[in-house]
């Protein structure tokens, strides 16, 4: 059974930093694409960042130069670098992964870790 278990949220100021974690096990890819997403209250859900087996990654536009995604093959865990922190980006962050490139439909969520950025 395919588990990803998320770490690393908290509450930062404004222009701070914070590593999320995604510690992924239950499943073995050949190719597999993993992804961070995010959801405010009010809103909808919508993708961050992703990242697949060939080292290839998607940002979105809102954070791009801001956040940075990266992945331990060896620990199986998934990384999102998250610098010059705004406001705007708190949301729960949910930890995603499908088999395959990315982008696509992703099968597999974590159970999400809360950040929260304050003026």
């Amino acid at each position: 059974q395919v588990q990803l278990v998320e770490s690393g949220g908290g509450s930062v100021q404004s222009g701070g930093s914070l590593r999320l974690s995604c510690a992924a096990s239950g499943y073995t890819y050949s190719t597999a694409c993993m992804g961070w997403f995010r959801q405010a209250p009010g809103k909808e859900r919508e993708g961050v960042a992703a990242i697949d087996s060939d080292g290839r990654t998607l940002y979105a536009d809102s954070v791009k130069g801001r956040f940075i995604i990266s992945q331990d093959n060896a620990k199986n865990t998934l990384y999102l670098q998250m610098n010059s922190l705004k406001p705007e980006d708190t949301a729960m962050y949910y930890c995603a992964a499908r088999a395959g490139y990315c982008p696509g439909d992703f099968r597999y969520w974590g159970q999400g870790t809360q950040v929260t950025v304050s003026s």
